[in-house]
């Protein structure tokens, strides 16, 4: 997926491998926008996101003691609502105040009948855990479990 900034075409999100795992990475012009675009990533390892209608909302709150633990904590609060409500996310929108996020996921309850379902996420870890700017562009990432 790529998104137009200014006139400048620039992926929203990538996954890349890593070992038996699969690391997930955001990015943003924003370091919020970062963290939306590294959930997207995480989701696409779990689903087709496409193909996921935003209409359900989840609101999601958590903190950290710095951005890159804030970024895995995001994450694995997904998650967990995630298996927890049967649902499947697409949308997301964060802010992040002091170290603390809110933030709201949307998506609708998984219809393996609808939905392509490819490789479970059981968590965000800490490996390659990173949430810089570079350049103009904030950067979020993680090695996910699968």
């Amino acid at each position: 997926m790529e998104w137009d900034w200014d006139g400048e075409s620039m992926k929203a999100y990538e996954t890349f491998e890593h070992r038996a795992d699969i690391g997930v990475r955001g990015y943003g012009r924003r370091v919020e926008e970062a963290f939306e675009n590294g959930a997207r990533a995480m989701f696409s390892v779990m689903a087709e996101i496409n193909d996921v209608k935003p209409q359900d909302s989840e609101e999601v709150s958590c903190e950290a003691p710095d951005m890159d633990y804030l970024f895995v904590e995001w994450l694995n609060n997904l998650l967990s609502i995630s298996h927890l409500s049967g649902k499947i996310f697409s949308s997301f929108k964060v802010e992040i105040k002091d170290n603390k996020l809110r933030g709201k996921a949307w998506g609708e309850k998984i219809d393996a009948s609808r939905h392509k379902l490819m490789t479970e996420v059981k968590a965000a870890t800490y490996s390659m855990l990173k949430v810089s700017k570079e350049d103009d562009v904030y950067v979020a990432q993680c090695v996910v479990d699968v």
